[in-house]
């Protein structure tokens, strides 16, 4: 991994990545008594080229934020033709933006996982019947009705902004 202090000419020090996973992973809110501690934000790129932006109920597994989606959705179509998007986040004295590719997960295992952290979390998922895709009794209306699909992200870059001192902007590259 490179990583560039981008808040050197301030006398920022550099952001360590370890330490953000680790917040990450600690599923740390932005503040204690914060109502939107698992808003992450989805953007996609739609066909003319312009950002489609969304909240989505993101999870961190195996290292990756994972989303899920219909396959009536924007973001799901966006992510079909062209798999470059970025999941921003809010935590514990930091902000966070990941740019990578949508990876479909299509494999049962991992599915189920990934479903398994949903509900560990308080949205009641399972892998469906095919065991590639998942199910619950409800999602948010615009996902259209079960099952839904996987995605993995597979991050190419990150860039971390610390809000609590010493401060510091750091982007990364994986």
């Amino acid at each position: 991994m490179e990583s560039v202090n981008l808040g050197t000419a301030d006398g920022l020090p550099p952001v360590d990545w370890n330490a953000i996973v680790a917040t990450i992973e600690a599923g740390s809110p932005p503040a204690p008594d914060s109502h939107n501690s698992r808003t992450t934000w989805l953007t996609t790129i739609n066909e003319d080229g312009s950002p489609h932006t969304t909240p989505v109920g993101a999870i961190w597994v195996d290292g990756s934020y994972w989303f899920q989606t219909g396959t009536g959705t924007r973001k799901s179509r966006n992510v079909a033709r062209d798999p470059r998007c970025s999941v921003a986040v809010s935590i514990r004295d930091a902000d966070v933006v990941i740019e990578g590719t949508a990876v479909p997960v299509t494999d049962p295992a991992a599915v189920a996982r990934a479903a398994k952290a949903w509900a560990d979390g308080g949205w009641p998922a399972e892998p469906d019947a095919s065991g590639t895709g998942i199910t619950a009794p409800f999602n948010a209306p615009s996902q259209g009705p079960p099952p839904w699909y996987v995605y993995r992200v597979e991050a190419r870059s990150a860039i971390v902004v610390l809000g609590a001192e010493p401060g510091g902007l750091t982007r990364f590259r994986f």
